[in-house]
């Protein structure tokens, strides 16, 4: 994340290199990259495409082998290395994974969901391994390289599916507030001055006064907002600032496929109060009618605002709200890693608490009831803890409040948290 330039003309992609021109390695490839930090990691070739400065030179768009597509670049021939297996950690100082770790990825739930609703199918692992496939090969170039957005430059994650008049873009430019997006900074500057939105749609369902950053965030020039904001967002009243908030999402999560169907979702949108309005900083999204129980579809907090407790803060509210409606939540599944890990500590917060203010004397059923918990997702949590056993055919917790008082302190992590005194929910018709 960066502070934008003063680039003013609109991106261009790179030309094409001559038919004739040389092209050493092709596509497919399993070769080593020499990465900014002097290492040599495997990597396989995506694509490639010709130099913009050089008329005959190549770039390649290459994956590392191990790593999340995020990490996916374009680099110049000098940096790649075309060597035998047996070569490959030879090389001094060299950080190569094996051709295997080329795996297969798990399909996305939706992409799931939606297969088997309409073919009335059969999970099975070849047609996942399809779908994957088929996920992956459409998205697995960077489209866009860069957005411009509010006080800062972000390089993107992954794919996203804008329409093609803006595709290929090295920049987009979105607005904070409306999340309308433009090729050129004088339109997008020009929408600065003339648009009079400045914050989402929707009824505001939560307002309070925010948290003083740390210092590393102030430090970095993260301004310190003076309040937090969450407005609730119907994807069938908001159409077209639902399904931008899809696209933006798309940049930085991999698996991800709703962009367009918003109609059947609410969109939770937590924002930064400054002086010049409320700024987009995360959200999460849920189903209307979830048969499943989900009570979080899908959750972001942007990369710029990553690592100041808004996720816990996002989570909590969804549970907060589940809680009113007198109903047990869970995330759609599967997780990504980070996404685990977040739950994983949420709950582990939340279940930790609850056994420490009643000395432990909870049912499973009861701590479900109280904190909105999905049983499966408690009992998870509690096995990682090692503070459930299995007898006579059922899990039971077993803790002492000496233990509990031991991870709490082991747990003892300050995060944002839903005030349910400032929640406003349901909202007034």
């Amino acid at each position: 994340v960066t502070m934008p330039d003063d680039t003013t003309s609109a991106s261009t992609p790179p030309a094409s290199c001559p038919t004739d021109s040389p092209h050493p390695v092709a596509l497919g490839s399993h070769v080593i990259v020499q990465r900014g930090d002097g290492q040599w990691h495997a990597c396989e070739v995506i694509e490639r495409r010709c130099d913009d400065t050089e008329s005959t030179a190549w770039e390649y768009y290459v994956h590392y082998a191990g790593q999340d597509r995020r990490l996916d670049e374009w680099v110049v021939a000098s940096r790649v290395q075309l060597e035998a297996d047996d070569g490959l950690g030879s090389r001094k100082g060299a950080n190569v994974t094996p051709d295997r770790e080329f795996g297969h990825r798990r399909a996305t739930r939706n992409m799931k969901r939606k297969i088997d609703e309409i073919n009335h199918v059969q999970n099975s692992a070849a047609h996942d391994e399809a779908l994957e496939k088929e996920h992956e090969e459409s998205t697995k170039l960077k489209n866009v390289q860069r957005i411009e957005m509010g006080r800062f430059e972000i390089d993107a994650w992954y794919f996203s599916p804008y329409p093609d008049a803006f595709a290929q873009q090295q920049k987009l430019y979105i607005c904070e507030y409306t999340l309308k997006y433009m090729k050129r900074r004088k339109a997008y500057e020009r929408h600065q001055l003339t648009s009079q939105v400045k914050q989402p749609p929707g009824l505001q369902i939560y307002r309070t006064k925010a948290a003083p950053l740390h210092p590393d965030c102030l430090s970095a020039g993260l301004l310190q907002p003076s309040e937090l904001s969450i407005f609730e967002v119907d994807g069938s009243k908001a159409k077209v600032y639902c399904q931008c908030l899809c696209l933006l999402a798309k940049l930085f999560l991999d698996h991800k496929t709703l962009y367009y169907d918003v109609d059947p979702f609410l969109f939770y949108v937590l924002c930064e109060v400054h002086d010049g309005g409320h700024s987009l900083v995360g959200y999460f999204s849920k189903e209307k009618v979830s048969q499943e129980g989900h009570n979080i579809a899908c959750i972001l907090v942007l990369p710029q605002h990553q690592r100041k407790g808004y996720g816990k803060l996002l989570i909590d509210t969804a549970y907060q709200i589940s809680i009113r409606e007198g109903k047990v939540g869970s995330p759609e599944k599967p997780l990504s890693d980070l996404g685990q890990l977040s739950f994983r500590s949420y709950w582990t917060q939340v279940l930790l608490q609850a056994l420490s203010e009643h000395r432990g004397n909870l049912s499973i059923k009861h701590i479900s009831s109280m904190t909105a918990i999905k049983t499966e997702d408690i009992i998870s949590t509690l096995q990682s803890l090692n503070l459930i056993k299995y007898w006579k055919g059922q899990h039971v917790i077993s803790v002492s409040p000496k233990i509990v008082d031991e991870h709490l302190r082991a747990n003892a992590r300050s995060s944002l948290r839903c005030d349910p005194e400032y929640l406003t929910w349901p909202p007034p018709e």
